[in-house]
């Protein structure tokens, strides 16, 4: 290489710098004002995280309490002895409302037991059947007032229903009787106003209320059956981690096998599709209507058609084999790319081998995750149930009070009730009208973003350490013996002590691209009910940008982190660097990110289909040996679906370390290139197998050392040990070595 370079349209390559021995140990801070802005916006979110503890109340969540917040069965209370929550009008409860306020918008109490029989409290009020019903009315109610007034004040139900307790819940005892929906005998009842419904509605309502609660059961169902089955999920785990580790180990010697068995075999299938194609178009031949034009038959539902007509398989045949000897050529003139990017991928499993270490820190960077979901989700459920029941002044006639709020139980006492003698106190909704409860929609946006923007940080953080050890492991010279003692852990601390304002930067961009597109998610689905296809068609192109903006955002991060971890820039500087050293090298980038993506899915997919299928037949008592050791479940499918999940995050863990190292060892490699010509002034830092690859040599050190026996005094070289001048003096030991211990000095790897 030369080093008077012109610039190009991406930047100008690396050039020699003398002092440059891996990762840079004197650096300083960058992206101060990022670092300042992430350290303000956590002590806001932990400001936020108080706020909805002190005003929420997750147990309404999980238990039941009535309008006035008290909880149902609750010792020491008025309702200990009574633990059921009975719904005035549980048809309300089909109000989507109900999933996002953890609410029905209809009065609830708490009651003994609840209601066994068909009741109106028109019909049960000049009954001997009133005492059984006033149960189901509000605390201290008095039968002093008329028929409307009591159901238009809310102090009692309309109508009762038959109904069975679900997780201390009333709700419909809905049957099926050959076919048809009834409650208790009945197929449709009484509303309390003169008419009658059809159950349905009773259905409906049942339902929506009764999300939580089947969540809650199916619960309890799946925690018994983790308690009788957790430590075979245990040792399901673990021979997911051992068949991680083993694939890795593996790709060190049958990487390229494996990159060429797949190539032949994609050559092969096309070959079979081209073949069939043909044979599908000779069979169609003479037949009645296989040769109507495409044009002609026009656009078919039923795609099946086609298939019929000979014009589409010689289409389809066409298509294949463009599509093949596209492939053939690509081969032809991309191989040397391609035994490159194996050769990096061998590279990188030595790597990993002598940083065994790095293969435990996704548990460091899965730990953090942990601790970010835990608060967002805590934090997000008591800021929702930090509603309250809101109770509003209603009046038939005209009151300038009307539509204020008001205390039930001091309203009949207060000034307003004399202002309005009509007037009443009525339950009116689940919220609050407080600066505090406006704010919860954006309090709920800002913990979503902070949850973005934190696990962003987390993962960055990981990413930078790992590239920071492995580019230690490139730049040394004499592998591994160069290397810095604790490689992992010095990458740890330059990153959180230089850099913690860049990668707050980082993931500060990607965290506001994440949140914009949880937002079009909400208004797709709020969108999904109107019939204006330009929105529906601006909405799916808006996502589709989006996503293509996260994908680019996330490739340019991570190449970014990596010329932070080795130079030490900023993270605008460093996003330029790498962006324009992967557009000059354009062609292998593609190469080597196509050949890695394959291995890592081909092993990910062995891992988690292998252990999968074991714990498939191990749960269900299909392995005879171990038939009678399965533990007895309620869902089979808990245990087998958490090993499938679990063993897809160990391999991913394992191969997202050993896809950092060779995305490292890559643009170190591209770096290498730039910078070096193998001169005894500019040798090159890669492996030998690399150089032996790209017919690149030290020639000028290698010649130096078949002249050393003949030039040699007995002079130790400079940074040279006697052991290794003796071996080079006299030309014994491996001719790579003895050129590295001549041209190293013995302290010029720094970290």
């Amino acid at each position: 290489m030369e080093d008077d370079r012109k610039d190009g349209a991406y930047g100008t390559p690396q050039k020699y710098d003398p002092t440059f021995k891996g990762p840079i140990y004197n650096r300083g801070c960058t992206d101060v004002i990022c670092c300042v802005l992430l350290l303000l916006a956590i002590v806001g979110y932990v400001a936020v995280g108080i706020i909805a503890w002190t005003h929420g109340d997750p147990r309404k969540v999980i238990y039941p309490t009535d309008s006035r917040g008290e909880f149902c069965g609750q010792k020491g209370t008025k309702n200990a002895n009574k633990p059921f929550l009975f719904y005035f009008n549980i048809v309300k409860c089909a109000s989507p409302l109900v999933l996002l306020e953890f609410q029905c918008p209809t009065p609830q109490i708490c009651v003994e037991k609840c209601p066994d029989r068909y009741l109106t409290f028109l019909s049960a009020r000049n009954s001997r059947d009133f005492e059984y019903y006033k149960q189901f009315c509000v605390p201290g109610f008095q039968n002093n007032k008329g028929v409307a007034e009591v159901l238009r004040d809310g102090d009692c139900p309309a109508v009762l229903t038959p109904s069975k307790p679900l997780a201390r819940r009333c709700f419909p005892a809905i049957h099926a009787h050959k076919g048809v929906l009834m409650v208790g005998n009945e197929t449709t009842y009484e509303d309390g106003h003169g008419s009658r419904k059809n159950i349905t509605e009773l259905v409906e309502g049942a339902k929506k209320a009764n999300v939580v609660l089947e969540a809650r059961q199916l619960a309890m169902r799946i925690f018994e059956d983790y308690t009788v089955s957790w430590y075979w999920i245990v040792i399901g785990l673990v021979i997911a981690m051992v068949l991680s580790l083993l694939f890795i180990i593996l790709l060190r010697f049958l990487a390229g096998i494996m990159v060429w068995v797949m190539i032949v075999m994609v050559i092969l299938v096309l070959g079979y599709g081209i073949f069939h194609c043909y044979m599908e178009y000779a069979r169609l031949r003479g037949e009645a209507g296989s040769d109507v034009s495409l044009v002609d038959l026009g656009f078919q539902t039923d795609l099946r058609v086609y298939l019929h007509l000979r014009q589409t398989w010689m289409a389809f045949m066409i298509i294949l084999s463009i599509v093949e000897v596209v492939i053939i050529l690509l081969l032809i003139f991309l191989r040397k790319r391609i035994l490159i990017a194996i050769a990096l991928i061998k590279e990188a499993s030595r790597a990993v081998g002598y940083v065994m270490c790095s293969l435990l820190y996704p548990l460091v960077t899965f730990f953090l995750l942990c601790l970010c979901i835990a608060y967002w989700a805590s934090t997000a459920v008591f800021l929702s149930t930090s509603n309250e029941a809101v109770y509003k002044i209603l009046d038939d006639a005209t009151c300038s009070l009307a539509g204020k709020t008001c205390n039930p139980e001091t309203f009949p006492s207060s000034n307003e009730s004399r202002l309005c003698p009509n007037a009443h106190c009525q339950f009116a909704f689940y919220g609050g009208e407080s600066g505090y409860h406006r704010a919860l929609l954006g309090l709920q946006i800002f913990n979503a973003f902070m949850f973005f923007w934190l696990a962003n940080f987390v993962l960055a953080l990981g990413q930078v350490t790992l590239a920071g050890a492995f580019a230690s492991y490139y730049w040394a010279m004499r592998k591994p013996d160069d290397l810095p003692a604790f490689p992992l852990f010095s990458a740890f601390g330059r990153a959180l002590r230089y850099h913690t304002g860049s990668l707050a930067f980082g993931a500060l961009i990607l965290a506001i691209v994440q949140i914009i597109r949880v937002m079009l998610e909400y208004l797709d689905q709020r969108l999904k009910a109107a019939e204006n296809k330009f929105a529906k068609f601006l909405m799916t192109c808006l996502k589709c940008c989006f996503w293509c903006l996260e994908k680019f955002i996330k490739f340019l991060n991570r190449n970014a982190y990596i010329m932070i971890a080795i130079y030490g820039t900023n993270f605008c500087t460093s996003a330029r660097n790498a962006f324009f050293l992967l557009m000059r090298n354009i062609i292998r980038v593609a190469v080597l990110d196509k050949v890695t993506d394959f291995l890592f899915l081909l092993g990910k997919l062995l891992i988690v289909g292998s252990v999968g299928i074991l714990a498939f037949f191990f749960f269900t008592h299909r392995i005879r040996i171990v038939q009678d050791t399965a533990p007895p479940l309620n869902y089979y499918w808990v245990p087998i679906l958490t090993v499938i999940v679990g063993s897809y995050l160990i391999a991913h863990g394992f191969f997202s370390v050993y896809g950092m190292c060779v995305d490292t060892l890559f643009l170190c490699f591209l770096e290498d290139l730039e910078r070096n010509d193998g001169s005894a002034e500019r040798p090159y830092f890669m492996s030998s197998a690399l150089k032996k690859l790209l017919n690149k040599t030290n020639k000028k050190l290698e010649s130096a050392a078949r002249r050393a026996p003949r030039g040699f005094r007995g002079e130790t070289p400079v940074g040279c040990g006697r052991r290794e001048a003796t071996a080079a003096a006299n030309g014994e030991g491996d001719a790579d070595k003895i050129v590295e211990v001549l041209i190293t000095p013995r302290k010029s790897v720094t970290i």
